[in-house]
């Protein structure tokens, strides 16, 4: 009798001390668990040898990537189900037992392995990122990096972003589509680094043109926009063109530690910092206050993580690591504004929009199934797996409080500590003074 759901519902149950709030298919037809719950599909008892051999999130990321695991139903409402009962818990009890001591660990795994066959996992799905060696964060690494994630294909992108081609939290004050989001967005940064004819904006991580196009067409800025990836150039180059804005805007495949034409009037960074890492950090507050001009405005949208009790206990999350951000690292706002003011910017304002990322990689994850074959054929099915998982989880993630998104404006101070800004807190409209 076809029972593997049964058996592993059971010997999940005994793990955890409690009742699955999923449902479980297993791959050999059978059932088990909440009848009206979201459905944890298990296709292949390869998942679980990947789980066996690859404890933890890894695990479940190859698997769920490979297309072994899938669920039917509300994929938002089962991770948050997942994320609460398993992850956390199973965090929770690493932090107190040792995994290899406790009877009840040892009794799962003897039991998965009946399940699985002893037969060693399969290779990682291709979509993961092989091993990579070299200094973290040097130019070259950073790269290929920037490379893994981006260069997937601008339809793909296209697919997914919308006509807006914004790969950032939107600005949902106004309501209305996604692309109105993006668009107040880019006009709240514009307003907020208080943008004038003629001023000469660096775009740092300038992705496919949109902050570019926007401060130039809308405030008159003379723009320079650096990015890594190739196909991002290529498209944001179109898109000038197509605007008639090359006589104003240039796109450069450029690290920003080579850029050298300051002083700049004021500089936009949207998130492009979680991929300088730590130990690059201050080096990048000291490069961009270099390029700025006394009086000069600087504008870090960046994701954050909650500090933890033990920083140096932190780790990078596994599956976003392999299959998403390679070398990719977040740091809690706190750390940031002190490296930024580190490296002599006064900040004057953080504005929390956590939120907002929710309501965006909604409409992103929307976007994505909507299109999900057009999607599947642009790439890889591992790949548009990867990006839905990726997107659906980070939502809950933001959703929850576990991450959130800053934007802080700091000033490179002139002469006698002046900041140029209005006395009004966040009067963004008014032009700066002194």
């Amino acid at each position: 009798m076809a029972d593997a759901a049964l058996r592993l519902t059971a010997l999940a149950e005994e793990l955890l001390g409690e009742k699955l709030p999923v449902r479980i298919r297993a791959w050999d037809g059978s059932e088990s668990g909440p009848p009206s719950a979201p459905v944890l599909v298990i296709r292949n008892r390869r998942a679980l040898r990947r789980l066996l051999w690859k404890p933890g999130e890894l695990g479940l990321a190859r698997a769920w990537v490979a297309g072994e695991l899938d669920i039917e139903g509300d994929l938002y409402e089962a991770l948050d189900l997942m994320a609460s009962l398993i992850w956390e818990r199973a965090a929770d009890t690493a932090d107190r037992v040792h995994p290899v001591r406790d009877p009840k660990v040892r009794a799962f795994a003897k039991g998965l392995l009946q399940l699985a066959g002893p037969l060693p996992p399969p290779p990682p799905p291709p979509e993961e990122v092989r091993r990579r060696t070299g200094t973290l964060h040097t130019k070259r690494r950073d790269k290929q990096a920037i490379s893994h994630h981006y260069d997937v294909g601008n339809d793909f992108y296209e697919l997914v972003l919308g006509p807006s081609m914004v790969y950032s939290c939107a600005y949902w004050e106004n309501g209305g589509t996604l692309e109105d989001a993006q668009r107040d967005k880019l006009d709240l940064v514009c307003r907020k680094l208080a943008l004038k004819e003629g001023d000469r904006l660096l775009d740092v991580g300038c992705g496919w043109g949109s902050m570019a196009i926007h401060a130039a067409r809308e405030y008159g800025a003379r723009v320079t926009g650096v990015t890594l990836s190739v196909e991002q150039a290529a498209f944001a180059r179109k898109r000038i063109a197509q605007e008639g804005l090359t006589d104003r805007i240039e796109i450069r495949v450029q690290d920003y530690r080579d850029v050298r034409d300051g002083p700049y009037d004021a500089i936009s960074s949207i998130g492009m910092a979680e991929h300088v890492g730590s130990v690059r950090f201050r080096e990048y507050a000291d490069d961009l206050y270099a390029l700025l001009k006394p009086g000069g405005r600087l504008l870090n949208h960046q994701i954050a993580r909650r500090p933890e009790k033990d920083e140096s206990a932190y780790h990078v999350d596994e599956f976003i690591d392999a299959y998403v951000f390679p070398d990719g690292e977040l740091a809690p706002v706190g750390r940031t504004v002190a490296t930024l003011e580190e490296a002599g910017f006064e900040a004057r304002d953080v504005e929390a929009l956590r939120e907002h990322y929710a309501l965006t990689l909604r409409r992103w994850v929307a976007n994505l199934e909507k299109h999900w074959d057009r999607a599947v054929r642009m790439t890889s099915p591992g790949r548009a797996r990867v990006w839905r998982l990726y997107m659906a989880a980070s939502a809950l993630s933001f959703e929850h409080n576990k991450i959130g998104v800053n934007q802080i404006l700091a000033v490179r101070p002139a002469a006698g500590g002046a900041a140029g800004l209005p006395l009004r807190a966040r009067d963004w409209t008014a032009s700066a003074t002194g």
